[in-house]
């Protein structure tokens, strides 16, 4: 079969390897559909090998050269002789963490912060940028018909946000602060919606992504970070000018979680999605004489995919507003992974159909 593998540092590779044979009685075989290239993907193609293994996994065995992907959907093949929760032709979206289920965390329904956790598309044999792909059972959940398999490959990014959303305890009526117009912050903005919030502001460097950011239909104003003129902007769409409720910081930045504790209000939440690639500061004064409380945000339980995709076939999260292109797998790296590496090109989400 065909698939897109990484094998180092600017090193993808859509080649032909070996298909998928034999099941393992808990393994369900898929025909995999569509696909989004996340951000994590593209931290790899710059900067890796970071989460890919470059020895066998302790777990699972995988190692580089690996099959990326880990934001996607399919339909099922085969499945093995104990599986009882799909069948063949069934359409699913991939929950990806591999958790030990002997471990502290799994047992207590957190398997994301599992010790010895792997990803299905970067610490596991198989992945979303391959034609084909094997998971186990509890890793698939099955879409309805009103959910496309476009939709499918968004549920993954989307349990990101729903879960940062939960974590900020965002409410009907609340203010949100989202820094980063990115495919994440997009999908925030969209989530906080859907929760309930009404005001919904948006700090981005990018012009290209301020304007796209604005089409989602979800947001009240858009605002570039860093002026005095922002941060006055930004009190006086709260009640009162005192600030944000809930701020979720999207970037991973320093700069950026300095806006959230400027922005939010006395006794607001700030929830820190995005990943800092290294130590930043913190105004902990600040956090202190406002009483801020400041939330980590990583991942999502394991157990969320029923709940989004609910959300998204009820239409209140529409996430395929956040997909900028749809190309097939041999233009992956130049159509894909080039174009979101570039600076300004303004694209967020880009899925990559790997079968018709």
């Amino acid at each position: 079969m065909k698939a897109l593998r990484f094998h180092a540092r600017r090193d993808l590779r859509v080649e032909e390897v070996p298909a998928p044979e034999g099941l393992g009685p808990k393994d369900v075989l898929l025909r995999n559909s569509f696909v989004g290239i996340c951000g994590t993907d593209l931290h790899e193609y710059l900067a890796g090998p970071i989460f890919i293994p470059t020895k066998p996994h302790p777990r699972t065995g995988a190692k580089a050269p690996q099959i990326l992907g880990h934001e996607y959907s399919g339909r099922v093949i085969a499945i093995g002789a104990e599986v009882t929760m799909v069948r063949p032709g069934d359409r699913v979206s991939v929950q990806p963490l591999v958790a030990p289920p002997d471990d502290y965390f799994t047992r207590r329904g957190l398997g994301q912060l599992a010790n010895g956790l792997a990803l299905v598309g970067l610490s596991w044999a198989w992945g979303g940028m391959g034609e084909m792909s094997v998971v186990r059972e509890e890793n698939v959940a099955v879409l309805p018909d009103n959910v496309s398999s476009e939709q499918g490959a968004m549920i993954e990014p989307a349990a990101v946000v729903v879960h940062a959303v939960d974590k900020g305890r965002v409410a009907a009526g609340h203010s949100v602060l989202v820094t980063g117009a990115g495919p994440i912050g997009a999908l925030a903005c969209l989530a906080a919606s859907a929760a309930g919030a009404t005001t919904i502001l948006v700090s981005e460097i990018d012009p290209k992504r301020r304007e796209r950011i604005r089409e989602l239909g979800v947001v009240t104003e858009v605002f570039e970070p860093g002026t005095p003129e922002a941060a006055r902007a930004i009190a006086a769409h709260t009640e009162g000018g005192f600030g944000v409720d809930v701020a979720l910081e999207c970037v991973g930045h320093e700069k950026a979680l300095g806006t959230c504790i400027e922005s939010v209000r006395r006794r607001g939440t700030i929830v820190q999605v995005g990943l800092l690639v290294q130590p930043g500061l913190v105004d902990i004064s600040s956090l202190v004489t406002k009483d801020i409380t400041l939330e980590g945000s990583w991942c999502y339980e394991t157990t969320m995919w029923p709940r989004v995709i609910g959300l998204v076939a009820s239409g209140k999260l529409p996430v395929e507003r956040v997909v900028s292109a749809r190309i097939g797998l041999d233009d992956a790296v130049r159509g894909g992974f080039d174009v979101l590496t570039a600076p300004g090109s303004g694209a967020m989400k880009i899925l990559i159909q790997t079968s018709d």
